[in-house]
């Protein structure tokens, strides 16, 4: 069978990506779209580089290549430079770098008053590295259908993990079960958190409570929360405008943080603070 071109991938990436289909679209529209698409470039495997995450597309928001691969120095330059994967099984690899971007710088993590009660409690044990495989497993597995967390996906993030790049977080209830919990990468004083699930109340809150205050601890400089949620947001994390994360990236991803070993530490003080 003949390959398609390039601009056919794209098209066909996009007939199945456009939220109402590209043949609901009026035709001066879908002309605009296409156009759009066709611009994008699409990476070659066997070649190592990404355009500028300055020329990614407004509409959709972000999308800044299609193709390549997830070999491990392909997604270490992709995060370096702000960039990260994000696609389903029938598309190729999408490359993302949405304007403006969430994130969470630790000193601005935010605990409500219910969640301080939590916090007393101590109902939770966090850890990390401890269970990274059956993290991202649960990760994709808790959004059943329409996960983006690819089985290729998964191979290449545990490959990360072994080389010390990777993280899991793990949260435990009383009785030692997975509570919840988030997996990233930590390249200089940047975490990139990349998901997190929560199979009991509050679990990820408190998830992101002992995160933060041991990035800080570890002297990180920046959580990248990628795209902004409404969970995000209450729990302290903002938006800025793409270059500004860009630029803060540059200060800090070849930084070395204070520890490099991934051992949880800070424990919350308890109800007498």
């Amino acid at each position: 069978m003949a390959e398609p071109s390039v601009q056919g991938r794209i098209h066909s990436v996009f007939q199945k990506a456009a939220p109402t289909g590209l043949n609901s679209i009026g035709p001066k529209h879908r002309s605009n779209y296409r156009r759009r698409m066709t611009s994008l470039p699409w990476l070659d495997p066997d070649q190592l580089w990404f355009p500028p995450a300055s020329e990614a597309l407004d509409d959709p928001d972000g999308l800044l290549a299609l193709g390549g691969d997830l070999s491990t120095d392909r997604l270490i330059l992709a995060y370096r430079n702000g960039i990260f994967p994000w696609y389903s099984d029938e598309q190729p690899i999408l490359w993302w770098s949405p304007n403006p971007r969430c994130v969470l710088f630790p000193n601005e993590i935010h605990v409500s008053r219910s969640l301080h009660r939590t916090l007393n409690k101590q109902r939770f044990q966090v850890t990390a590295d401890r269970a990274f495989g059956r993290i991202i497993r649960l990760c994709a597995s808790t959004r059943a259908e329409g996960t983006w967390i690819t089985q290729e996906m998964i191979a290449s993030y545990a490959e990360l993990h072994r080389m010390g790049v990777a993280h899991s977080i793990e949260v435990w209830n009383h009785r030692g079960d997975l509570a919840g919990g988030m997996y990233g990468l930590a390249i200089g004083t940047c975490f990139f958190g990349e998901s997190m699930f929560s199979l009991e109340t509050n679990a990820s809150k408190v998830l992101m409570v002992h995160l933060a205050h041991q990035l800080q601890d570890w002297g990180y400089r920046i959580m990248d929360c990628q795209v902004e949620s409404r969970h995000l947001l209450t729990m302290g994390a903002r938006t800025i405008p793409r270059e500004e994360f860009l630029s803060i990236l540059r200060m800090s991803i070849d930084q070395k943080p204070d520890q490099t070993d991934w051992t949880f530490q800070w424990c919350w003080p308890g109800p007498e603070v």
